[in-house]
C-alpha cells in the first residue's frame, strides 16, 4: 500500500502548493474507519482507496479529488457520516464523498427499467460535480486490477458492466487511456482465450520482424530532424482488446490486420503539427479515408489531434496521431483536465472543456425522453458512438454519430428543419434519406410545406435527438387522428341512446375511467383501446350495461409460450388492466408478478427469467383475489354494510381475518374475488366512501412472493 507521505510526494510533483496536512488528515482517518475491513485477496481494504487515491494523484488532479478518494467508501462502509465528514473535511468534500457514495449504490446493468432511471441520476451526478465520476471510474479501474481475488461469477459481472458502461463513459470523456485499459482488464475475463491467442501472435510476430516500433520510430525522428522540427515520437502496439474488435468489425484475421501499431508525435505548436503532416506524408504514402483533422473540428469532449495512416516499412499501415502538448493533456485526461495541476497553479489549458458545459450539452437531449427505452437508447448512442463531421450549404460544421443520415442531420440543424424533410442533396447530388453521411461531406436538406415526419423515419434516423423528435411528432399527429375518430364514435354512440356526447359526459367518462381528460377519453376510443359502449357505461351504467365474451384463464394472459401455465404472485396478486411481468420457474410455469412488486428485485441478477407479459384486452370473470386492508369503526351493523357494499359490486367475498380488535375500531383483512383493476378501484372507492371505514387500502406482502393464485 502506498504510504500517506509517499501519496503526498507525487501530488507534491505537480502541486507543490498542496495542503498536506488535508491529505494526511484524510489518510489517517480513512485508514481508522476502514481498520478490521479485508478485501477479497486479505489485503487491509483501506490499500484500496490509498489506490485509488495515487491513480488520480497520476492525472495531477486536485486535493479534494485526492481526499476523496481516500474517503470514498467512508460513507458506505463505516461508521463515518456525511455530518462527520463535513465537519472534519468541509462541506465539498463531504458532497462529492456522498455523491460517489450514491453512484456506488446505482445497478447500472440492473432490468431495463432502472437502468435508464439509473442512468438518469449518474448524468445528474455527473451535472453537480465532474469529479464524482472521476473517483468513481479510478475506483473501478482499482477493482478490475484486482479482480482476480473475487469469485468467478463476480469477476464476470464486473467485467460486463465495465465493458458495457464505465469504459465507454471514460471514453467519453476523453480518458482514452483509462478507456483502453479497463476494455483491455474486461476482455482479460470475459473472453480470456481470445485475448491470449492475440498476445501469442504478437510475440510470435515480434521474432519475425524484430522490433518494428523502435525502427518505425527512428525512421519518423529522421524524417523530423530533416525537416527541423522539434517533437516527440512515441509508439506502442495497440491494446489486445483494440485488435480483437478491429478483427471483429472487418472480419477478418490477426495476420490481415494492418494498423496494429499506433504512434504519437507532440509538438510544441499548433503549426508544427502541419508541417509534421507534411513531412510524414512526404516520406510515407496516406492511405485514402484515413485522415481526420480534430484540430480544426475538435471533438465535443475537447479531444484535439491530426489522425493520419500510412504504409510504412515493408508496407505495413501505420496510424500516426499529430498534437501539440497541451492537446495531449487533454487527450489523456479528458475532462479532468479542467482539475489538472501544473507547478502548483491550476493548469490553465486552452482546449480543456469547462465540464458544466459538457455535461449540459449532454444531458440536454435525454431531458425530453419520457420513455425509458428512448432515454436509454439516446444515452447509449451518445456514449457508445464516433464522431463524423460534415458541412451546412453555408459551410458551418455539424458533428454526428458515425451512420448518421441526412434525417439526422436536419434534426440536427432544427426541429422545424427535421420535421419538414422531404430529401436531401450530399456534396451536391441527390441521395436518398437513408445514405450514411461521411466525414467532411456537404450536405443541403431539401423541406416542402406541409411534409410531416413519417413511421419509416425512425428505422433511418440514428441519433437520438432526431428519434425523440420523430417520436413525439408521430404520436401529435396520431392523437390529433385519434381525437376526431373518437369524436365521431363517441357522437354516434351517444345518439343511438339518444344522449349528447357533450364535453361534461366525456369528462364524466375520463372520471370514472381514470383517464387525464376528454381528450384522451376521445384518442383512445379513436385508437380503439376503448370502445364506445365501455365510454357510455362509465356516464351511464344502466343504460349501458357492459356486454362481450367474457375471457378464460387460459387466454388471461398475453406472452406466455406454448404450453406455458401461469400462476398470480401472492405477494402483489396483479389483476387485469395493471402492468404485468412473468418469472419463470422450473416445474411451475410462470409466477406472474405487478411491474411495481417489491419482490421483483429478488430476481434482477436473473434477467434470462423474466418475461415481458399483458393482460388480454376485455371483460374477465370476478375470479382474481386480492386482499383489502380495513378498518372500521366497532358499532353494530357495521361489517354487513361492507360486505353488502363489496355484494353490490358484484364481488365476492372469498375471506375474512380479523388481525386487530381494539374496543373503538377493528381492523380486518378480507379477500375478495374480481375481474380486474377498475373492479378493485370503484370497491376501494365505495368502501372509502363509507362514513364508518376509518382506512382501506390494498394488501400487499413480499414475504409472500411466489405463485399460488390463478
Amino acid at each position: 500500500m502506498i504510504a500517506a507521505q509517499d501519496l503526498i510526494e507525487l501530488v507534491r510533483t505537480y502541486n507543490p502548493k498542496t495542503d498536506e496536512k488535508l491529505i494526511t488528515a484524510a489518510f489517517e482517518f480513512g485508514r481508522e474507519m476502514h481498520e478490521g475491513q479485508y478485501r477479497h485477496s486479505g489485503e487491509p481494504y483501506f490499500t484500496h482507496p490509498a489506490a485509488v487515491a495515487a491513480i488520480l494523484a497520476e492525472q495531477r488532479l486536485d486535493d479534494a479529488t485526492i481526499v476523496t478518494a481516500l474517503l470514498h467508501d467512508t460513507i458506505e462502509d463505516t461508521r463515518a457520516s456525511y455530518n462527520v465528514l463535513a465537519e472534519k473535511f468541509g462541506g465539498e468534500i463531504a458532497d462529492l464523498v456522498d455523491g460517489v457514495t450514491k453512484l456506488t449504490n446505482l445497478q447500472l446493468s440492473s432490468t431495463e427499467t432502472q437502468q435508464a432511471e439509473n442512468f438518469r441520476k449518474l448524468f445528474m451526478a455527473m451535472s453537480k460535480d465532474m469529479r464524482v465520476i472521476l473517483v468513481k471510474l479510478a475506483d473501478r479501474l482499482h477493482n478490475m486490477r484486482t479482480i482476480k481475488a473475487m469469485r468467478p461469477e463476480k469477476q464476470l459481472k464486473k467485467a460486463r458492466e465495465t465493458m458495457d458502461i464505465f469504459a465507454p463513459l471514460a471514453g467519453r470523456m476523453g480518458m482514452q487511456w483509462m478507456r483502453e485499459e479497463l476494455e483491455d482488464l474486461a476482455f482479460r475475463v470475459i473472453n480470456p482465450e481470445a485475448r491470449a491467442s492475440i498476445i501469442r501472435r504478437f510475440i510470435t510476430l515480434q521474432k519475425e520482424a524484430g522490433d518494428v516500433i523502435e525502427r518505425i520510430t527512428s525512421d519518423m525522428r529522421h524524417e523530423l530532424d530533416k525537416a527541423g522540427i522539434e517533437a516527440d515520437v512515441l509508439g506502442r502496439a495497440k491494446k489486445p482488446y483494440s485488435i480483437w474488435r478491429k478483427m471483429q468489425e472487418k472480419e477478418m484475421g490477426f495476420s490481415r490486420l494492418s494498423d496494429i501499431y499506433g504512434f504519437r508525435i507532440i509538438t510544441g505548436s499548433e503549426e508544427d503539427c502541419y508541417r509534421v503532416l507534411g513531412a510524414i506524408h512526404q516520406r510515407w504514402r496516406a492511405v485514402p479515408g484515413r485522415f481526420k483533422d480534430y484540430i480544426s473540428q475538435p471533438k465535443s469532449n475537447g479531444y484535439r489531434s491530426i489522425h493520419t495512416t500510412v504504409s510504412g516499412r515493408d508496407g505495413k499501415r501505420v496510424e500516426v496521431q499529430i498534437r501539440t502538448r497541451q492537446m495531449h493533456d487533454v487527450a489523456e485526461t479528458g475532462v479532468a483536465a479542467h482539475w489538472s495541476y501544473r507547478d502548483g497553479v491550476r493548469a490553465e489549458n486552452p482546449f480543456a472543456v469547462d465540464p458544466a458545459k459538457w455535461i449540459s450539452s449532454l444531458t440536454e437531449q435525454f431531458d425530453s425522453e419520457e420513455d425509458h427505452e428512448d432515454f436509454l437508447e439516446a444515452v447509449k448512442l451518445e456514449m457508445y458512438s464516433d464522431k463524423v463531421f460534415c458541412f451546412t450549404p453555408k459551410g458551418d460544421v455539424v458533428k454526428l454519430p458515425r451512420g448518421a443520415t441526412p434525417i439526422d442531420f436536419a434534426y440536427a440543424i432544427h426541429t422545424r428543419i427535421g420535421h419538414a424533410c422531404v430529401g436531401a442533396k450530399i456534396d451536391g447530388m441527390r441521395v436518398p434519406l437513408w445514405t450514411r453521411i461521411k466525414n467532411g461531406q456537404s450536405v443541403d436538406v431539401i423541406t416542402a410545406d406541409g411534409q410531416t415526419p413519417q413511421a419509416t423515419w425512425l428505422d433511418i434516423a440514428t441519433t437520438g435527438k432526431a428519434r425523440a423528435a420523430i417520436r413525439r411528432a408521430l404520436r401529435e399527429l396520431d392523437r390529433d387522428r385519434y381525437i376526431k375518430l373518437g369524436r365521431e364514435l363517441a357522437r354516434s354512440a351517444f345518439d343511438n341512446v339518444r344522449k349528447r356526447a357533450t364535453e361534461k359526459a366525456l369528462t364524466a367518462a375520463a372520471k370514472t375511467l381514470r383517464l387525464k381528460n376528454a381528450d384522451e377519453v376521445l384518442a383512445r376510443l379513436g385508437s380503439a383501446e376503448l370502445t364506445a359502449r365501455q365510454v357510455l357505461h362509465a356516464v351511464y351504467p344502466d343504460i349501458a350495461p357492459e356486454e362481450g365474451n367474457v375471457i378464460g384463464r387460459d387466454r388471461a394472459v398475453i406472452g406466455l409460450g406454448r404450453n406455458q401455465s401461469f400462476e398470480r404472485a401472492r405477494c402483489c396478486q396483479p389483476l387485469p388492466g395493471e402492468r404485468i411481468v412473468g418469472i419463470t420457474f422450473r416445474g411451475k410455469g410462470v409466477v406472474v408478478h405487478a411491474i411495481d412488486c417489491e419482490a421483483l428485485s429478488t430476481y434482477d441478477s436473473q434477467p434470462d427469467r423474466w418475461l415481458d407479459l399483458h393482460w388480454h384486452a376485455g371483460k374477465h370473470p370476478a375470479a382474481y383475489d386480492v386482499t383489502l386492508d380495513v378498518t372500521i369503526g366497532n358499532d353494530a351493523g357495521v361489517l354487513g354494510r361492507i360486505c353488502t357494499l363489496i355484494g353490490e359490486r358484484k364481488a365476492n367475498i372469498s375471506d375474512l381475518t380479523f388481525v386487530d380488535r381494539k374496543p373503538d375500531f377493528y381492523r380486518l383483512l378480507v379477500d375478495v374475488e374480481l375481474c380486474d383493476a377498475e373492479h378493485l378501484h370503484s370497491i376501494i372507492s365505495a368502501l372509502d366512501a363509507e362514513g364508518d371505514v376509518a382506512a382501506v387500502e390494498r394488501y400487499r406482502d413480499p414475504g409472500r412472493a411466489g405463485g399460488g393464485q390463478s
